[in-house]
């Protein structure tokens, strides 16, 4: 079994004492800058990249609409999630990188805040992926959604500045 995979010791941090769901407690914890990215994969036919490219598919230019999508997603997560805590999103960004047969997503969030953004991320890329594959699908029936995981997630304490 991969290392990063291996099922951790710790309890889960949303089942209570009797195993019922719970949101994690976060109040006595400390305001971090956090971050994390995602990514995943929209797997598909040459031609249909080569259309979505060329802006020709029939709902138009495909990216822009998957990129605002994802952005929109990350937003909603907490409406999505149940037992996510609601944050306050300082940052954003869903990319795409075409290659011959896919396009690899790319989704960050940035907050201030007690918890971090590792479920934003892979939301805005999750919903960036389910975006294109619906203003696709009309043209290619043998796309898939591959690969959706969290690439790293960063938090830094935040330094009080005292100017003399």
């Amino acid at each position: 079994m991969n290392a990063s995979r291996a099922p951790s010791s710790q309890p889960f941090s949303h089942l209570d004492d009797s195993g019922r769901a719970q949101m994690v407690r976060v109040t006595g914890k400390a305001e971090q800058r956090r971050r994390a990215v995602a990514e995943g994969t929209l797997c598909l036919a040459p031609e249909t990249l080569e259309k979505l490219r060329k802006r020709a598919l029939p709902k138009g230019d495909v990216l822009t609409v998957a990129q605002v999508a994802g952005i929109l997603g990350a937003k909603k997560t907490a409406e999505l999630i149940p037992l996510c805590h609601p944050l306050p999103l300082h940052h954003v960004e869903v990319q795409f990188i075409l290659e011959r047969d896919r396009i690899r997503i790319l989704g960050s969030a940035e907050t201030v805040g007690k918890t971090g953004v590792e479920m934003e991320a892979l939301t805005a890329v999750s919903v960036a992926a389910l975006t294109l594959y619906d203003m696709c699908k009309a043209v290619d029936k043998g796309m898939s959604i591959e690969g959706v995981r969290l690439l790293k997630k960063e938090k830094e304490p935040i330094v009080e500045r005292t100017d003399s």
